[in-house]
């Protein structure tokens, strides 16, 4: 198992196997490609560009696809994904991408925010010509936008997945078996706070490794770490490593972010005994290759 990072930064660090830069962002942020990484790129949640622009913004009964709409559940703020002049400008970063030395394209946040958008006018009658049911539509329209964007990506091809195994397709449009033709592998994020309690990660990678048809990886969060979220969060990936997954990721805020984590595995132990113990040897390896570095 390859074990790596993801980060606000666009920056290696030793000792990590696979490097992914946040390089177009959920509040709207856009950077220039980071060389030779991995560049994961959101394509339809762009608070800055609906507050420019109300209209673009997905909509459904409930209202509009926003953080502040308490009616809905949703983490960011969603613009409709038959958008054509939004897609043109995602599609057209992803191609400007392509023209860069990178290793590759990772997409999140493609899809639908949920099962009741969108009922913008155009969605409806973009449905109505379908011929499909509402469900079949919405998948349909998500698959060809992946296609457009796998064109233009040279390198890697990967797309993040909202972490439901169960209902991907009737919630957001996602639909796994058609989009396992057109990846490398599946990005998981499984973000939390911290992993104090982690049986959920291990159940939902299961899942996951279960009706995914193309390798796995998982991400898991290392932002604002103190000694006890870093065991916790290590022993989790520890638990991971026993899997067959592609590779693990933790999302930190920078390099040093990064270091810290190794930091803490190579000279705690107790963590190291721990591993030992209950035969992680997979993750006893990647700490022993840190011991080297840190």
């Amino acid at each position: 198992m390859k074990i790596g990072l993801v980060t606000y930064t666009p920056e290696k660090v030793e000792g990590f196997d696979v490097h992914v830069y946040y390089s177009k962002r959920a509040d709207g942020s856009v950077f220039p490609a980071a060389k030779e990484m991995q560049n994961d790129v959101t394509c339809f949640c762009d608070a800055k560009a609906i507050r420019e622009d109300p209209n673009i913004v997905a909509v459904s009964k409930s209202g509009p696809a926003l953080r502040k709409n308490r009616k809905i559940n949703v983490p960011f703020d969603f613009v409709c994904p038959t958008n054509p002049e939004y897609r043109a400008k995602v599609l057209g970063y992803v191609e400007g991408l392509g023209r860069e030395k990178i290793e590759g394209v990772t997409l999140n946040l493609y899809h639908f925010p949920e099962e009741e958008f969108c009922v913008c006018p155009r969605c409806v009658e973009l449905w109505r010509q379908s011929g499909l049911n509402w469900t079949a539509w919405r998948a349909q329209e998500i698959t060809a936008f992946l296609k457009e964007a796998k064109r233009l990506v040279k390198g890697v091809f990967a797309v993040e997945m909202f972490p439901d195994p169960v209902l991907a397709k009737e919630r957001f449009g996602i639909d796994f078996e058609r989009i396992a033709e057109l990846v490398d592998y599946f990005h998981v994020p499984l973000s939390s706070r911290d992993y104090l309690t982690s049986y959920w990660v291990d159940l939902l990678a299961r899942d996951f490794l279960k009706v995914l048809k193309k390798p796995v990886v998982v991400e898991l969060s290392a932002e604002m770490l103190t000694d006890e979220k870093a065991d916790a969060l290590l022993k989790t990936v520890a638990y991971l490593s026993r899997h067959n997954l592609m590779s693990v990721l933790m999302l930190v805020h920078d390099a040093e972010n990064a270091r810290q984590v190794c930091r803490y595995a190579v000279d705690n132990s107790g963590f190291r005994e721990w591993l030992r113990k209950y035969e992680f040897a997979e993750m006893t390896r990647i700490v022993d290759e840190w011991a080297k570095l840190y």
